[in-house]
């Protein structure tokens, strides 16, 4: 039986090509850690990770290689961003489109005294501009947005909302978990103080590995969320007062970073142009797929516009269980989703789609055409019964 993978939005599959032998050569020949020993094999793996936050503050705006802090995941680099900055009587402002990376530590900073103020969206998952413009006030301490929803795969107007808390003093993070690699992000030029990414979704690298870029404004303020043993200053019972040891406590993730680093290396050898073209021909292609039988008892959410979102297409089954749709799918066809609601309540509760979720198919830089319309006829037949 065919195997298809359409969960990209969950983990990208497979790796980019050099991931798993760089993480392994990592680990048979180098196995030191960095910043703790005064050997060559220590020194090489330092050069090797500051070589990957260089490529990574290159690809992503930031100010420099040192705002770049590794993290165990886009979750913990949200965390870092949101519990370091915010304090009781503080007003943040969020999209109900947000991933639970987010909705979950707000809600505990809630009980603690932080007022949230929700922006609105349409129920396609848009955010609307005008509205939103409205509540983001000079009193917000902090904005936080997804870059795109992990639901519905719809682009939120980060540029728009960059310029517009820079010019009202607030700070400005965005969750990149679904567009890093996908989509051109450029802190400086879009006006974004802090953003999280993962290495294991757009950048085609592992898990377990996360970046947390920042300006210096944010650096400044930000109470590290951990502390620990850093390699340098150990004479201080501070955490260093320079980036990026100052957030980057106990050891790093070095197979994590090697494999990243094979990950840009794969992607810096790519025309992007040409693959972000290719992925909005993909999308395009899924959503016209499945567009054709939303006479037939299926719901196809977002905006239905390549050009207005990411790879991420969710159906909801009218009529018929989205679980056993799913399962239907792996078992009889081959092809892997994700069901339910996504770690995204609200986004859910926006769209329509709560409490039965959706099912979501998610491309990758190695979907195929044919990928997509092997799964119109799966879904086809799934409708027919």
């Amino acid at each position: 039986m065919r195997n298809c993978y359409f969960d990209n939005a969950a983990t990208s599959f497979p790796k980019a090509p050099g991931v798993a032998q760089a993480m392994a050569d990592y680990l048979t020949r180098v196995g030191c850690n960095v910043g703790r020993g005064d050997y060559q094999s220590a020194y090489a793996a330092a050069e090797r990770v500051l070589e990957v936050r260089e490529r990574l503050a290159r690809r992503f705006g930031a100010p420099d290689p040192r705002n770049v802090i590794f993290t165990p995941g886009c979750t913990y680099g949200l965390n870092m961003v949101l519990k370091g900055l915010l304090r009781p009587g503080d007003k943040v402002a969020a999209s109900p489109m947000e991933h639970n990376a987010v909705l979950r530590p707000l809600r505990q900073l809630e009980d603690q005294g932080v007022e949230i103020l929700w922006l609105p969206c349409a129920d396609t998952g848009e955010l609307l501009t005008d509205q939103a413009a409205e509540r983001l006030t000079a009193d917000v301490k902090l904005c936080v947005l997804t870059h795109a929803s992990n639901v519905c795969g719809t682009r939120m107007p980060i540029e728009a909302v960059g310029k517009l808390c820079r010019e009202r003093g607030i700070l400005f993070c965005v969750d990149a978990a679904q567009s890093a690699g996908f989509l051109p992000l450029d802190m400086g030029a879009m006006g974004i103080d802090a953003m999280a990414m993962p290495a294991h979704k757009g950048l085609l690298g592992p898990q377990g590995l996360g970046a947390l870029l920042l300006t210096d404004a944010v650096a400044q303020v930000l109470e590290p969320l951990v502390s620990g043993g850093t390699g340098s200053r150990s004479d201080l019972l501070e955490m260093p007062p320079f980036l990026p040891d100052r957030l980057e406590p106990g050891t790093l993730n070095l197979p994590g970073i090697y494999g990243l680093g094979a990950a840009l290396d794969w992607w810096e050898g790519q025309d992007a142009a040409a693959l972000r073209h290719r992925e909005e021909r993909l999308t395009g292609h899924l959503i016209a797929r499945l567009c054709e039988y939303e006479e037939d008892g299926l719901r196809v959410l977002g905006t239905k516009d390549e050009k207005k979102q990411v790879g991420v297409v969710s159906v909801d089954f009218l009529g018929k269980d989205n679980a056993a749709c799913a399962y239907r799918l792996e078992r009889d066809f081959g092809i892997q989703t994700r069901c339910g609601l996504h770690c995204a309540p609200l986004a859910h509760r926006t769209l329509g789609t709560y409490p039965q979720g959706t099912v979501r198919f998610s491309v990758g830089p190695f979907t195929s055409f044919e990928d997509i319309d092997y799964v119109q006829g799966a879904v086809a037949e799934l409708l027919a019964e």
